[in-house]
């Protein structure tokens, strides 16, 4: 056991000499001030990062509910869904996400993560090994983390396609074996490329080779489409997608994960998957504000407008100014650094020298090489704070400032 800490201090010191060692930043989150937080000192930091893309979080509506939860219910939930876990808020909001991706059910998750991994893991386990009845799973290769370990958890044969390149998952799944069972893993929004999958097109090649498919609208739920089901709503797709994938912890301001699906799939997974029986339940003033927030954003057709059209604007003044924006077709917008240890630089300078904090995406999110910033502006992110983020980023990335650091 005395090597591995030696091990350990050894890893770390490699990752610090890299310049991605991860450093949190203590920032306060303030509800009625957001984007704003404050740091420990009580300064306050205008928050460029931030997944709570639609600034649900302190939405009154929402922190009421919560509230009026854990005054009924107490804090948590105190078990898992089996065992005294489940509430009707719980039932209610499985089935407002069921409605909102238009499927029979829905099934909630402790997080996004747990929800792919769990769901994931338990499908492609299903069936018992034996010829013809190993999973072939074909997965985009800018899957999230959680797709690829629920992938890595099962015994079904992996492939990996370019991402995005319908071609190249068709000569995939061209040369699979045809009575395999086949399931396509991919993503709506990417979120550190800012770019968008052909959700249709992708499902035309799953009827045609007798896939299923799997689609992660993390980054689209609440967002896209006329009521906030993601981009295959957005895309007319969402009926031809087998089983859809959220998160309640981005655009809606909460917490947790869910699937939704053909209501015998969704019981399978509930019945099957240690991740979802084997977990605490959501405590249930998480379920109350979820619940609410997703019934207010499926009408709040201005707020999602809002989202778009500041993401334009900081596009244009990014444009404007000569900085490097990596194109987007996305709400997000990415800025490419380069370097770890300069993507690391310009961050701390943003945050000690002008008040702003945008995170630092270096390897193994992205390739080292394409180190970036990602910027998510919000409904309430005003031009006067892009005119000032767009001022100090010029600035800090100067040739001039560039060589002093």
């Amino acid at each position: 056991m005395s090597a591995f800490p030696d091990y350990c201090r050894k890893s770390l010191d490699e990752i610090r000499a890299q310049g991605r060692y991860r450093v949190f930043t203590p920032l306060q989150k303030q509800a009625d001030e957001f984007p704003w937080y404050r740091r420990p000192d009580g300064s306050r930091v205008l928050v460029w990062s931030s997944n709570d893309y639609l600034a649900m979080g302190g939405h009154p509506s929402l922190v009421e509910a919560a509230c009026g939860a854990a005054r009924a219910m107490g804090a948590g939930a105190g078990g898992t869904r089996n065992i005294g876990g489940t509430s009707p808020l719980h039932d209610a909001l499985e089935a407002e996400l069921a409605s909102l991706h238009g499927k029979q059910a829905g099934l909630l998750f402790t997080s996004g993560f747990v929800s792919n991994q769990a769901a994931l893991s338990a499908i492609l386990s299903s069936f018992p090994n034996g010829p013809g009845k190993q999973w072939h799973v074909f997965s985009d290769a800018k899957n999230h983390a959680s797709l690829i370990a629920g992938i890595k958890g099962s015994r079904a044969s992996v492939n990996i396609f370019r991402h995005n390149d319908l071609a190249h998952l068709e000569a995939l799944l061209r040369v699979a074996p045809q009575d395999a069972p086949k399931l396509i893993a991919f993503e709506s929004v990417y979120s550190m490329d800012a770019d968008i999958a052909p959700i249709g097109a992708v499902c035309d090649l799953a009827a045609q080779y007798s896939a299923i498919t799997y689609l992660d609208e993390v980054h689209a739920v609440g967002m896209y489409g006329p009521n906030g089901g993601g981009v295959s709503e957005r895309d007319g797709v969402a009926h031809r997608v087998d089983v859809i994938e959220g998160t309640l912890a981005k655009a809606f301001g909460c917490h947790g994960g869910y699937i939704t699906g053909d209501a015998d799939v969704i019981d399978f997974i509930r019945s099957t998957a240690p991740g979802f029986i084997f977990t605490t339940s959501l405590p249930p003033m998480t379920a109350a504000a979820a619940l609410a927030s997703v019934r207010h954003v499926r009408q709040d057709h201005s707020r999602r407008a809002r989202l778009f059209e500041r993401a334009r604007a900081l596009m244009y003044r990014f444009d404007r100014a000569g900085l490097p924006r990596i194109d987007s077709v996305s709400h997000i917008v990415p800025l490419h650094i380069g370097d770890a240890s300069q993507c690391l630089d310009v961050s701390k300078r943003l945050i000690s020298e002008f008040g702003m904090y945008a995170t630092p995406i270096n390897y193994p999110t992205v390739p080292r090489g394409e180190e970036r910033l990602r910027f998510t502006p919000g409904p309430l992110h005003t031009d006067e704070m892009m005119a000032s983020l767009t001022d100090a980023l010029t600035r800090i990335l100067s040739p001039k400032r560039l060589q002093a650091a």
